[in-house]
Order: C-alpha cells, then sequence, then structure tokens
C-alpha cells in the first residue's frame, strides 16, 4: 500500500506502487506509470517532431515521423505565436517537447503524443533574440549551449555568448542560468545526453567539447575535440552520441559520453550537408533537412547508433535547413 508523504515530490521521483505493482514517475503535477509513458504505447514507436527551419514557414512550422519506420514527414502543427523561426534549440521529456529561441525570446511546448499547435512555456531571459545554440535534454532539463543574440532586437549588432541556460521541462517558466562553457563564446553547435551526462562542442570559432552534469548547475569541463566543428546535428542514446554534418562535407563522428576524449569517425551522410536537425531513438538516429543544395533540404538520413558505417536514406521531410528536432525516445531518458 502507499504511505502519505507530507513533502510534495520533485518532478522526476520515482516511487514503486505497491497497488498498481507499477514502477511510476512523478511528472510534476501526477503520479505516472513509467510504462504509460514509454514510446511503443505513448506514440507506437519512438515519435521524431522537427520545427521550424529557413524554409518551414511554407511548408509546415512542426512535422514528425516514426522513427522505427521510413517515410516522409507527416504535420504536426504550428507554434503558438503563428510564426516560423529558426536556429533555435529543442528538448523533451517522454511526453513533452520543447522548443526555444531562434531570433526571438520565446519558448513553446508541444504533448508529443499529439499533433496541434504548440503552447507558450515561458522565455529565454537575458536577451531578446536567442539562436544558433547546442541544445540537448534528459528526461528533467533542457540545457542550451552559446549561441549568438541581441539585446536589441531592432539593431543588427551580434555577440556570441559563453551562457549555458537550463529549462525545466514539466513545468512552465523562464529558462535560468546553468553555468558557463569552457574558453570563448561558441554558436552552431551541437549536444547529446545521456541520463546524467551532457556534451556539448563544435561549432565557431573552436573545435571543443565540454561536458556538465545535468542534475547540477556549474560551469563546463574540457572533454576532448572534434576537429572541424559542427553546425547544429547530434543525437545520442545513453552511450554514444553521434555528431553529423561538418561544413559541407558528409562526415558523422561519435564521442563515448561517459569517457573523455577525442571524436572517431562515424561514417557518411547521403549527401554532404550542415545545419541539419538530427534526433531519433536509442538504437536509431535520424538527420533531417540542411544545406547547401535544394535537395538536401528535403533529405533525411538515417544510421544504427550501435554500429557505423555510411548512412542509409529514410525519406523526405519538407524543405528546410536550421530546424530543431527532437523525439520521445532519445539517450537522455
Amino acid at each position: 500500500m502507499e504511505y502519505p508523504s507530507l513533502d510534495k515530490p520533485k518532478a522526476g521521483a520515482f516511487r514503486y506502487n505497491t497497488d498498481s505493482i507499477q514502477l511510476e514517475i512523478y511528472d510534476g503535477n501526477q503520479w505516472t506509470s513509467v510504462l504509460a509513458t514509454s514510446p511503443e504505447l505513448e506514440t507506437g514507436g519512438t515519435r521524431a517532431i522537427s520545427g521550424g527551419g529557413l524554409g518551414a514557414s511554407s511548408n509546415g512550422n512542426m512535422v514528425y515521423c516514426n522513427v522505427e519506420t521510413t517515410g516522409n514527414t507527416l504535420t504536426f502543427g504550428d507554434y503558438a505565436a503563428g510564426s516560423y523561426t529558426y536556429s533555435q534549440s529543442a528538448g523533451s521529456s517522454r511526453t513533452r517537447g520543447i522548443f526555444a529561441g531562434g531570433y526571438r525570446n520565446a519558448i513553446e511546448y508541444v504533448t508529443i503524443a499529439t499533433t496541434g499547435s504548440a503552447a507558450d512555456f515561458g522565455d529565454m531571459i537575458d536577451y531578446q533574440n536567442n539562436t544558433s545554440m547546442g541544445y540537448c535534454s534528459n528526461q528533467l532539463r533542457m540545457l542550451t549551449f552559446g549561441g549568438y543574440n541581441t539585446a536589441n532586437p531592432s539593431t543588427s549588432t551580434w555577440a556570441g555568448v559563453t551562457d549555458i541556460r537550463m529549462i525545466t521541462i514539466a513545468q512552465t517558466g523562464n529558462s535560468i542560468d546553468f553555468g558557463d562553457m569552457t574558453g570563448t563564446w561558441r554558436y552552431f553547435m551541437a549536444g547529446v545526453a545521456s541520463p546524467t551526462r551532457a556534451v556539448y562542442g563544435g561549432g565557431t570559432p573552436s573545435s571543443l567539447l565540454d561536458y556538465v552534469t545535468i542534475a547540477s548547475q556549474g560551469n563546463g569541463v574540457s572533454f576532448g575535440d572534434i576537429n572541424g566543428g559542427v553546425k547544429y546535428s547530434a543525437h545520442s542514446n545513453a552511450v554514444r552520441g553521434v555528431f553529423s554534418g561538418n561544413n559541407s562535407n558528409n562526415m558523422c563522428k561519435y564521442v563515448t559520453i561517459s569517457t573523455l576524449g577525442d571524436h572517431t569517425d562515424f561514417g557518411d551522410l547521403t549527401n554532404p550537408r550542415n545545419y541539419n536537425g538530427a534526433t531519433g531513438s536509442c538504437t536509431r538516429g535520424l538527420v533531417m533537412g540542411g544545406y547547401p543544395a535544394a535537395d538536401d533540404q528535403t533529405c533525411i538520413d538515417y544510421y544504427q547508433i550501435a554500429t557505423t558505417g555510411d548512412l542509409t536514406d529514410f525519406g523526405d521531410i519538407p524543405s528546410r535547413g536550421r530546424n530543431a528536432c527532437l523525439s520521445n525516445g532519445h539517450g537522455g531518458l
């Protein structure tokens, strides 16, 4: 039987319910069976959602697909503000997806198991515009890294930043400060996560990789190097993070999240491109859209995370680049 507690549980807390004989998680509002939030039961397999991107205004702001299959994306919905954006950040729990920033300071959320427009979540702190950040999440927290911003949206004066910001996924509200990256400012980065550790880096002007412990707050620590930089695309299971897209070539690289060190070659994209989005399940990763050629903007590739080798065509996405992606089955969950 259950025993009452005077203390309200924190979002992400677990308990074993002896009445239902199930492990439950507290989502910030209620206790929910862990089995009830599995991708297989919620969405018939892991669901990937791509949001925004250059070109998305005429092709649907958000689209989705089932990671375990192959084929073209379907329409999911629009942003609450009714406008499209690009170079934003994304993160997700098993039930909720977050899209943040992207030449604006808005944060919006979607319920992954349904389709429809996003709802207002809160605001990004400190800046009027937040763009080109690295991002990743576990079940509880979404983190953003670096990027470039302006305090005055009416001017074209932009500056890179070293900030790490945090969003609590189950609770609506503004982002808060987490810490700072190592070294100088960076943008066009990518990030991956296990349930405990986030690894992020690449981009401009540095090829450094850093890591943080997601449950704590503090500055980044040096992890290794990912030569040549990465622009936007990374996905992981709990063990391995794969970074895809390198300037305008087709290289993919991977790191082992629990250890420190430089990248290792993984394989090649079907088309050389960057500025793509990436997400997937704990076994398969998807690389969605990207630049520079027109046909690259509609391409989706997939790979098996546990192996290495060249990627395979998955299907098509309506034309877009600099899109943000999330799923309900990634390695941070």
